[in-house]
């Protein structure tokens, strides 16, 4: 079993991004993990495009992206990726769309409700989320997806949004939830213990 989980760099006013962090964690804890590798990724949709395919033509057996939510006080399991591109904070603009004349949305086939229950069984807060945003955490779940589809294989593909940390909540002097990168580093070690060890259905393609 090869299993590629991903993180993004830090952007715009925050010094960290919570998902590299929590990966960090979870690395300095159980060292090189067989089987498991790990990237962060550029903040950049043109440079994600040539880093994730890049990655993916190496073959792996499932991925798990993991990415920064600022304002969510629980981890989100996202449902689905949109054929968007574009920022939800560039109100009535339109970016068209990722892929031209591909499909409107993916659903991922991990079993989201297992993970909801072994998270929510270990006190870590989390929700199934059907919206992962329009941008670069939405980009990279589509389009690994897509990618798939593409060379005929199926994956599954997940992605978890991570809460902010204590340390970036604090250093934004803003009234912002926050979730240790201890805990997220817990939530991301269950999920990726499910993944290796248990097989997923075929991916629903909308």
């Amino acid at each position: 079993m090869k299993v590629l989980i991903t993180a993004f760099e830090p952007y715009d006013v925050w010094q960290q991004n919570s998902s590299w962090e929590a990966l960090v964690e979870l690395l300095h804890r159980r060292g090189a993990m067989s089987g498991v590798s790990t990237r962060r990724y550029p903040c950049d949709l043109g440079q994600l495009v040539e880093r994730l395919n890049k990655d993916l033509s190496a073959g792996y057996d499932a991925v798990l992206h993991l990415g920064q939510a600022p304002g969510a006080s629980r981890i989100q399991l996202e449902a689905i990726a949109l054929n968007v591109a574009g920022m939800t904070e560039a109100s009535g603009d339109f970016f068209g769309p990722l892929v031209p004349r591909g499909p409107v949305a993916y659903r991922t086939s991990f079993p989201l409700n297992d993970w909801y229950r072994t998270l929510r069984q270990h006190s870590i807060p989390c929700s199934v989320s059907y919206h992962a945003g329009t941008y670069l955490c939405n980009a990279i779940l589509y389009l690994t997806q897509y990618w798939f589809e593409q060379h005929n294989l199926n994956r599954p593909v997940g992605f978890m949004h991570i809460p902010l940390t204590s340390e970036q909540t604090i250093q934004s002097m803003r009234d912002l939830p926050s979730m240790s990168k201890q805990q997220a580093a817990d939530a991301i070690g269950l999920v990726l213990d499910q993944i290796m060890h248990t097989s997923c259905t075929e991916p629903e393609f909308a």
